[in-house]
């Protein structure tokens, strides 16, 4: 039997305390075996610096992460003014261009950013499953393969998170050039999942669940279908959806249906603690009431959100009602946990004309309420056993530079406030996922070779003007 690997750290936060001089004990298999504090250093590695839970990002479209940067010049149609809506049409053109080597050179340099930002763990909202014509590859995991192998090659904790896309919006619209690499029917969609659940069943850093894109593109016919296809294959797997993304979002959806799409989509299915409800941008009281009580998460990606002007997530509201929320990097134009969280700290302090909307109550951290809800969300709508430094769980760990300015003369509550709050400057110098050390001292082990790849990726995709 292998042995256990120990670590003796001299700061780490343990969820409800901060604990100094603890030793944490992880199996071959990367799993925490022991956590003792004020602990003899012995023969452990000494850990120096700031030890946290890693940070879980429950939103991606990783091919998104080519395309940041290159939908920020006005649009040549006014009437539509410049919104998410014409930011998709340079997003569909982007997709027509994707082989699938290029879909794992993006998803590769992206997960390599993420772990040095702290990220430990992703949600792959993969919809990218047809070749460039629209026609199924010959191995129908073609495209979500490169995703996965991009993931072991990192070493990220992935949930994979197949995408049903069945129709191009409200009404039976049809699809366009570039939604035709998305479109599967049930079966085909239920193939796919069952393929990669039977592959990776066993695998210590692999998940996988399901994702109906939106009840914009999945109507409830093979809503329905999927989510008891689902139930069949596995019985507690994740379940994401897009929801009242953009004002149009719900506009369209009264129109066509006569309720919000939040409303329907908790009238119409059984949304629990395994729902991961992505944006809800736009949801009234009710909505927020309702969503809170069914346990689902919101999943709330400010930095996507701001750049795509889709509106700001009514977080004041949903806190007092109890819901439970995590943070994606969703479109990659920011790949920082701690922006997404001041972000959306900020964006309520702006509506509002407040400060610490985020705060507990009187005298309670705004950075720690933050960082703490979002590592217990992101936990959950990841279904994975992270999120703690604690016996059982992934040994997912972030490690803060001791001698970073930014965190100076800070201690308990208000290291983390700084962390997220006083600057840009990234402090994390180590991170370690499943066990096994993947990033040391601000660099990935194989960060250079992977950097190549998307260079060359990039140059050959963006030869011609979208």
């Amino acid at each position: 039997m292998a042995l256990n690997i120990s670590y003796w750290c001299e700061k780490v936060w343990l969820g409800h305390k901060w604990a100094e001089g603890v030793r944490i004990d992880v199996s071959a298999d990367g799993f925490i075996t022991s956590v003792i504090e004020c602990a003899e250093i012995g023969g452990s590695e000494r850990v120096s610096g700031v030890v946290l839970p890693g940070m879980p990002n429950l939103h991606s479209h990783a091919f998104q992460r080519a395309a940041a940067g290159f939908a920020e010049q006005r649009t040549s149609e006014p009437e539509l003014q410049d919104s998410f809506w014409t930011w998709r049409k340079v997003m569909h053109a982007f997709v027509t261009r994707l082989t699938p080597e290029d879909n794992e050179a993006i998803a590769a340099q992206l997960y390599v950013e993420m772990l040095k930002a702290g990220y430990t763990a992703v949600g792959e909202f993969h919809y990218l499953h047809r070749d460039k014509e629209g026609q199924s590859y010959d191995d129908p995991c073609e495209m979500s393969n490169g995703i996965l192998s991009a993931a072991e090659r990192s070493g990220i904790g992935l949930t994979m998170l197949p995408v049903l896309y069945s129709i191009g919006g409200y009404g039976g619209v049809p699809v366009n050039e570039g939604q035709r690499r998305y479109i599967l029917d049930v079966n085909e969609f239920l193939d796919l999942v069952g393929r990669l659940c039977a592959e990776y069943a066993n695998h210590p850093q692999i998940g996988i669940g399901i994702a109906p894109h939106s009840v914009r593109q999945v109507p409830e016919g093979p809503l329905n279908e999927v989510l008891n296809g689902f139930q069949r294959i596995s019985a507690d797997g994740c379940i994401h959806i897009h929801a009242s993304e953009q004002v149009r979002d719900v506009d369209e959806h009264l129109k066509y249906t006569g309720s919000r799409p939040v409303e329907w989509l908790l009238n119409n299915a059984d949304v629990d603690s395994r729902w991961c409800v992505v944006h809800a941008t736009h949801v009234d009281n009710e909505e927020i009431k309702a969503l809170a009580n069914s346990g689902a998460v919101v999943g709330l990606c400010p930095s996507t959100e701001g750049n795509l002007g889709d509106g700001i997530f009514p977080l004041s509201e949903y806190l007092k009602a109890g819901g439970a929320w995590g943070i994606g990097s969703d479109s990659h134009v920011s790949i920082s946990p701690w922006e997404e969280l001041r972000w959306l700290e900020y964006v309520q302090r702006l509506v509002g004309r407040v400060r610490n909307v985020g705060a507990p109550d009187i005298g309670g951290s705004t950075g720690m309420r933050l960082f703490a809800d979002a590592i217990s969300g992101g936990t959950r709508a990841l279904g994975r056993p992270i999120g703690a430094i604690s016996v059982g769980k992934r040994a997912d760990l972030i490690v803060l530079d001791p001698d970073h300015p930014q965190l100076f003369g800070h201690k308990g509550s208000t290291l983390i406030d700084s962390l997220i709050f006083s600057g840009n400057n990234n402090p994390v110098c180590h991170v370690m996922c499943g066990g096994s050390w993947v990033v040391r001292d601000k660099v990935h082990s194989d960060e250079a070779k992977i950097a190549a790849d998307f260079r060359s990726t990039i140059s050959r995709l963006m030869s011609e003007p979208l």
